[in-house]
């Protein structure tokens, strides 16, 4: 996405559309692999051989688990080196996670490979599917170290600014899989095999065109020493771990179904293999309706952090329930789908002759998504609570459904009702947990509300202490590089005799954030990534915003940062831009800064454009548009002194 958005000015409609388009996409192809693999094997071998990808999709959770153990430990990691302005440990991280990720996958995936045999009748695997699910299996081991390493860069290249080369890499994988699975299964009728080699092949691409990358790593240089394993290892195993347990949750879960419907289905007239192969294909379908869901909540993150950062309260809750309202809609829709048109998305997967198969399948769409809808609300509170930083309290609601509601009322159930049971127990702990998750949703609604009500508490005594304090003067200067504007505001303030901030806002800056004195000094008013994915850049304007804001209480006069636009709505604000000729602005940069007279006009250029994006990018003014000033001064035409009297005459008559 190169289109730039003010997440803090522009329409959220607008803003939901833009973030999280790419990220649906993303999520939707990332669980392609599995659901391809599915129709095809479902349609070419049958029900068994839906029945074996479902045993083996155990395998897929776990590689997801340590994918996002390692690749989200090492985004988060990198951003907070970055913070810190520790640009060669955030490289020695990078490169000793990739070390990692290859030499850990390789290894796994041979271990995995001997053990498959004895992990498949923990997976829940009958003496029918058996063989299709080792052959099957032993394939997509094989190629478990793409998976892996393809899904932690994944998460790396997200943070260092290219989602959307993170999803290009996804999407090409997936048609490579979609065109390999019709040629290997319904051409060559390779049967499971076949789709596992697909699969492999499709991952293998990804993950090359993942690591090439590395080598256009834009946040940091990767240097070949970087690539060795370092203690940076400990923490970024740290960082991904809450990622790790999500998804083995999700792995028990699995796996539980997996064994109840084996185990019930053989007391049912259905026998074992069909009803684990039908869980395996409602989980599928519901799998793309999960995406489409998420992706509108994952996508509207940043917007939710901004926001909520900067103080905007009113744009988080607009954004909040706008994300329920969307994810609600797409709920209903899917859940018609499922409830309407079962016998048709099921027969997608093949067996369609099998009348005893379509009858649980059908069966279990209407019992086990009768209410799913009710999930959206679920899934968005969980994402979003998790914005607005409560990660307790989001971590609760992934909890509730999943592991405290789920699997007993499903133990229960099924012990009176048999394999039925197990699929009631879906709705049942879809409506507990709505009426749950509502309580805890409302709750951190409503301390945005108060939030909201303080900020508004806080406008009308600004107001006031305004009207008390006549004359209260606040002065913002914009100004041209090497055109003696710091100078000015300096004379300024101390004819005037009041406070002068400039290199001052940076150690305030640095309180407020937590971001080190040298960190901002280097990057403050210079916009390194364009991405609408929230970053360190973000945090340093919301930190200095907030810092400008409390001085603005009182008569001042602040250089640069924007402050004009922070302040814009503020009373008794005058805000100025000075600038200069080249010629005069190098001759000032040579004498002062002290430039060397061959580089100064490209060092003074540079700087300026530098200023300018920043500028743009956090106002969405033009910096040289000298309408929205009050006052625009060539310095050069008046000199510094005579410039800062016509000021403080203004002032007065003002």
């Amino acid at each position: 996405m190169n289109k730039t958005f003010n997440l803090g000015e522009e329409k959220i409609s607008k803003l939901l559309f833009a973030f999280s388009i790419p990220c649906i996409i993303s999520m939707i192809v990332n669980s392609i692999y599995n659901i391809v693999d599915q129709i095809f094997i479902g349609q070419g071998v049958g029900y068994l051989g839906n029945a074996a990808t479902n045993v083996i999709f155990p395998l897929v959770i776990i590689c997801n688990a340590f994918a996002g153990l390692i690749g989200n430990g090492c985004a988060a990691n990198l951003s907070l080196r970055l913070g810190e302005g520790k640009g060669e440990e955030a490289a020695k991280s990078v490169g000793g996670t990739v070390v990692f990720t290859i030499l850990f996958s390789i290894i796994f995936s041979i271990l995995c490979y001997f053990l498959l045999p004895v992990f498949l009748p923990l997976f829940g695997c009958t003496e029918n599917v058996y063989p299709y699910a080792l052959k099957y299996g032993r394939i997509i081991l094989m190629g478990a170290p793409f998976m892996i390493t393809y899904t932690s860069l994944s998460s790396l290249i997200r943070a260092d600014g290219s989602p959307k080369y993170s999803m290009i890499l996804l999407v090409i994988g997936a048609i490579i899989n979609i065109i390999l699975d019709a040629i290997f299964i319904l051409k060559f009728h390779m049967g499971v095999e076949g789709g596992a080699l697909a699969t492999i092949i499709g991952q293998g691409v990804s993950c090359v065109i993942a690591l090439f990358y590395l080598k256009k790593f834009k946040s940091i240089p990767l240097k070949r020493e970087d690539y060795h394993l370092n203690k940076s290892l400990r923490k970024v195993l740290g960082y991904g771990l809450s990622s790790f347990i999500t998804q083995m949750i999700i792995l028990v879960l699995f796996v539980f179904m997996n064994n109840m419907m084996t185990h019930y289905g053989a007391l049912s007239e259905f026998g074992s293999d069909i009803p684990l192969s039908v869980y395996g294909v409602i989980s599928k379908l519901n799998n793309l309706y999960v995406s489409s869901v998420l992706g509108i909540a994952i996508g509207a993150q940043p917007i939710v952090g901004f926001n909520y950062g900067a103080g905007k309260t009113k744009r988080v809750q607009e954004t909040l329930r706008k994300v329920i309202i969307v994810n609600l809609v797409i709920g209903v829709f899917f859940n018609l789908c499922f409830l309407i048109f079962p016998r048709q998305l099921i027969m997608l997967f093949g067996s369609k002759d099998n009348e005893l198969y379509l009858k649980f399948a059908i069966d279990s769409c209407r019992i086990f998504l009768m209410v799913s809808f009710l999930n959206a609300f679920e899934m968005s509170s969980s994402i979003m609570i998790q914005s607005l930083g409560n990660v307790k309290k989001a971590t609760l609601v992934t909890f509730i459904r999943q592991i405290i509601l789920f699997i007993p009322i499903a133990l229960l159930l099924s012990h009176f009702m048999g394999i039925y049971g197990a699929l009631y127990a879906g709705p049942i702990a879809d409506i507990l947990c709505f009426f749950a998750v509502i309580y805890i949703f409302m709750s951190e609604y409503k301390k945005i509300g108060n939030s909201n009500t303080v900020e508004k508490e806080k406008e009308i005594r600004l107001k006031l202490n305004k009207e008390v304090l006549k004359i209260k003067q606040i002065v913002t200067i914009n100004r041209e590089y090497a055109s003696g504007g710091r100078y000015v505001g300096h004379l300024l303030a101390e004819g005037l005799n009041i406070p002068f901030y400039d290199k001052e806002i940076i150690s305030l800056t640095a309180k407020e954030s937590g971001f080190t004195e040298g960190y901002i000094q280097k990057n403050e008013q210079k916009k390194k990534s364009y991405s609408p994915e929230y970053n360190s850049d973000d945090e340093i304007f919301i930190a200095e915003s907030k810092v400008i804001e409390s001085l603005a209480t009182e008569s001042c006069v602040i250089v640069g940062r924007c402050a004009d636009y922070i302040l814009k709505d503020k009373k008794n604000v005058t805000k100025i831009f000075l600038y200069s000729s080249e010629r005069d602005k190098v001759n000032r940069a040579v004498q002062y800064y002290h430039l060397d007279k061959k580089d100064a006009l490209k060092t003074i250029r540079r700087v300026n454009r530098e200023r300018a994006k920043h500028y743009e990018y956090y106002t969405n003014q033009k910096w040289t548009d000298f309408s929205h000033y009050d006052l625009a001064i060539n310095v050069d035409s008046l000199g510094v002194e005579k410039t800062v009297e016509m000021i403080q005459n203004i002032l007065i008559k003002r």
